[in-house]
């Protein structure tokens, strides 16, 4: 956040477009990194509870797509696209995320991992393209409680299973 002459914190322009969830997680952010770019990884974490994923394409680069499908514990999929628009190893991923490649309402996320002493500190920070879009994501699809659940399938996923491999 930056701050005006007098020192009192301005507001962004996308703020009313905005959801940022963070999550501590009791691991090296390089294995919390790992977890969110492997795709033999993410297929067992993904998606908020009784939700699971079934990948069609996976390429994890700049320009590349996840094409994937979540399903819901009702039985509805859900088709989801992602491209990444930035990658720095360990650090940052940012991404377009949409039903499809040509969504109009696909949102721009940005996730940040910071090393919290022996943990890791990632950060989610979406930005819908109304504050209509947003409104909706949260209200109807529940997208702030469904994305700390992600990061709490993250974390379990990540303490239970590669932390604790990669300390045996």
């Amino acid at each position: 956040m930056s701050t005006t002459e007098r020192g009192t914190p301005t507001r962004s322009a996308t703020t009313d477009r905005e959801t940022v969830l963070s999550r501590i997680i009791d691991a090296p952010r390089e294995l919390v990194f790992e977890a969110f770019t492997d795709v033999r990884h993410l297929s067992r974490w993904w998606g908020p509870e009784g939700f699971t994923t079934t990948t069609q394409a996976f390429e994890f680069r700049v320009g590349g797509e996840w094409d994937f499908v979540m399903h819901g514990p009702d039985g509805t999929d859900y088709q989801e696209w992602i491209t990444w628009t930035e990658i720095t190893p360990s650090e940052r991923i940012s991404m377009l995320h949409g039903e499809t490649r040509d969504d109009p309402n696909a949102f721009e996320s940005v996730l940040t991992f910071e090393p919290a002493s022996t943990a890791t500190r990632i950060e989610m920070h979406t930005v819908f393209p109304t504050k209509k879009q947003r409104d909706e994501a949260v209200e109807k699809y529940h997208a702030i409680e469904a994305g700390q659940q992600t990061l709490s399938n993250l974390a379990a996923y990540v303490t239970e299973t590669l932390w604790k491999g990669a300390e045996d």
